[in-house]
């Protein structure tokens, strides 16, 4: 058995490279704004660590969104969005302090993170060249008369479109964003608070539970199943209706702000996703009656 050639690259568009370089300095921002947040903090309490550090962690998802370019995957176009969106959530959340004004550099670098990010999503979206650049997917090892080649695989199923993917990578984001408030309310334990032991538990095994739920249901959205979109319609709702109010219950109004909100965000981009990518019945037109 032979293996065959790999295909001569071919040298990028502008405007990809620049993408590059701006995710790249997008993660940088990112490490930037939240230690500038949390050295200006004026409680630096076991939940704003905790926050931070989820934070700082987007910085590691620019540099896969950048393989995932250099790749001209099509995913990266719902990916760059989803976390460019969570990213300004993320750090907004953590630069308005629960009394007081917020830190001057705190604003400076959310408000150079935010314009970074919209760069991001304006490159992503609104670049022909961009556009062009991102039509591949995933590779995988294809055998084809008797040759082993590594090269694209071709899904076999129908064509994805874009809302259907945002759908996708928006839902992914549900099991994260409970988690990491889930993990917030166990420092009230650390706190003698053991009357929240079952909540935490049960918060953050639906976290885990709504993460399965989700890699099968959003298996059969991207193959336009109708049945596994009122699915994840059923599990967004769901979702909400467990995280929001443990958030208000555990964490209060600050931690319904800081982290409910997030998660309400990408609940409504899934539904406006699902929305999009529905269908419109196309009228069939009558005949014209003989005279």
């Amino acid at each position: 058995m032979r293996t065959a050639a790999e295909p001569v690259e071919v040298r990028r568009p502008s405007a990809v490279r620049v993408l590059t370089t701006l995710l790249a300095v997008t993660a940088a921002a990112t490490v930037v704004a939240e230690l500038l947040n949390y050295w200006y903090a004026p409680e630096q309490e076991f939940g704003l660590a905790v926050r931070t550090g989820w934070a700082m962690l987007r910085s590691l998802g620019f540099l896969v969104l950048i393989g995932h370019v250099n790749r001209s995957r099509v995913a990266a176009k719902p990916f760059g969005l989803i976390l460019a969106i969570t990213t300004v959530f993320a750090v907004g959340r953590l630069v308005v302090p629960r009394a007081g004004v917020p830190p001057l550099p705190g604003l400076l670098g959310f408000g150079v993170l935010t314009a970074l990010c919209l760069a991001v999503v304006v490159l992503l979206y609104r670049s022909d060249a961009v556009g062009g650049h991102l039509v591949r997917h995933r590779k995988g090892l294809v055998v084809e008369n008797g040759v082993l080649s590594w090269r694209e695989v071709t899904p076999k199923r129908a064509p994805v479109t874009g809302w259907l993917l945002t759908a996708r990578v928006a839902a992914f984001t549900y099991s994260p964003l409970m988690l990491v408030p889930a993990l917030v309310a166990g420092g009230s334990i650390l706190d003698g608070r053991l009357s929240a032991v079952p909540a935490v538990l049960f918060w953050s095994a639906a976290g885990v539970a709504v993460s399965w739920l989700v890699l099968f249901c959003t298996e059969f959205v991207v193959r336009n199943r109708a049945w596994a979109r009122k699915l994840l319609v059923l599990i967004t709702l769901g979702t909400l209706a467990v995280d929001l109010p443990l958030c208000w219950w555990l964490l209060g109004l600050d931690g319904l702000i800081r982290d409910g909100a997030p998660l309400l965000t990408a609940a409504l981009l899934t539904l406006y996703s699902l929305h999009r990518a529905t269908p419109t019945p196309t009228p069939t037109p009558t005949r014209a009656r003989r005279s």
